[in-house]
């Protein structure tokens, strides 16, 4: 036992600390395979990586708070939210104008993406569409 506790020069806390950013890592890049999968049963299968991969890093990180391995981020001020909600909820709107107001003016204009006009001829072929 001392001797496996001698070659290990990393804390219990650090190990953890770097399987849960690993973790973390993991999650994010089969999401981005997910999203650019063009064949759903590849889809399929980073979906069910990702689900177990962040049931996984949710147990990991109950472990380490209830050993107080985890420092969560401290509690933010109630006025700090309200003011980050009134922007977010600003910039939708004048969003949701912009485009009300470029859609309005281009209506009789169809625009095509290469990859939507690949879609299209997909579809006239019997083809199914691919995800992006």
């Amino acid at each position: 036992m001392y001797q496996q506790q001698q070659q290990s020069m990393l804390s219990e806390e650090d190990l953890a600390s770097t399987i849960i950013s690993d973790l973390k890592r993991i999650v994010r890049e089969y999401a981005t395979a997910t999203t650019e999968s063009t064949c759903p049963d590849i889809r399929q299968l980073f979906t069910k990586l990702t689900d177990s991969t962040m049931k996984m890093q949710g147990q990991m990180f109950e472990t380490m708070q209830q050993n107080n391995m985890y420092n969560a981020s401290s509690p933010a001020l109630r006025q700090e939210l309200d003011k980050q909600v009134k922007q977010y909820q600003q910039t939708k709107q004048k969003t949701m104008q912009f485009v009300q107001q470029n859609l309005g003016q281009q209506q009789h204009q169809t625009f095509y993406t290469p990859a939507m006009q690949q879609q299209s001829a997909q579809h006239q072929q019997g083809q199914q569409p691919y995800y992006m």
